[in-house]
């Protein structure tokens, strides 16, 4: 069985999510450059703990939470990215978002190299900071329904779960897979996914509008 969250059922933003769009432009046609240069710029633009902790090649820690191992790892990616990021992008206003965006994806990536520093393992996504996005939104908007699909071998069907829960299990799944983890040597970046989350919840207010927009209210 699988969810997949679609849009927040809750609320709609107040305008069109142009820095979130962007994100996901952008995600895209770096994917399209992987396919089309091949793996030499994949390693290139990827971080390694290792070199990030001998001081080479700092600036994979921010082009590598642009990039994707497969299809279906930018797919994944982006469409949680839309779920979530539309609403936390209106409720913080489109420069904070943006900053808090990055400073997610840095803040999962750092957690990720201090989990194994002398890793030689690339990595690469942007599910760091995505978390962060999902980590705030848990914080402003816990009792949303998010309006989902759910995969039960061959069934599919809509329906609507509320954002504590969805968010909540998610991360849990994340939390308990980290602990599973003794010393990571590929696949799934946990150790990402969980900084990024903490990250986003602890400084959503932070970052939040100090204006709030009657349109941006539930409905």
């Amino acid at each position: 069985m699988s969810v997949i969250p679609l849009t927040d059922a809750s609320r709609r933003p107040s305008r069109f999510p142009l820095i979130t769009a962007s994100i996901i432009a952008v995600n895209v046609l770096v994917f399209v450059l992987e396919l089309v240069r091949g793996e030499a710029f994949v390693t290139r633009w990827s971080v390694t703990p290792n070199d990030i902790v001998a001081g080479r090649h700092l600036t994979t820690i921010l082009t590598a939470m642009f990039m994707h191992g497969s299809w279906s790892h930018i797919i994944g990616n982006m469409v949680f990215l839309w779920a979530f990021g539309p609403e936390m992008e209106d409720h913080m206003t489109r420069g904070r978002y943006l900053v808090f965006y990055l400073l997610g994806g840095l803040a999962a990536t750092a957690a990720q190299i201090a989990t194994s520093p002398s890793s030689t393992v690339p990595n690469l996504g942007a599910s760091g900071a995505i978390a962060a996005v999902m980590g705030a939104f848990l914080v402003t908007y816990p009792r949303d329904r998010i309006r989902s699909l759910l995969v039960i071998f061959i069934f599919v069907r809509v329906t609507y779960i509320p954002a504590v829960l969805l968010i909540g299990v998610w991360f849990l799944i994340q939390f308990v897979s980290l602990g599973a983890v003794a010393q990571p040597q590929g696949g799934v970046a946990y150790a990402a996914h969980v900084g990024g989350f903490i990250f986003g919840a602890v400084t959503a207010r932070l970052f939040e509008s100090r204006r709030r927009e009657s349109a941006g209210n539930a409905v």
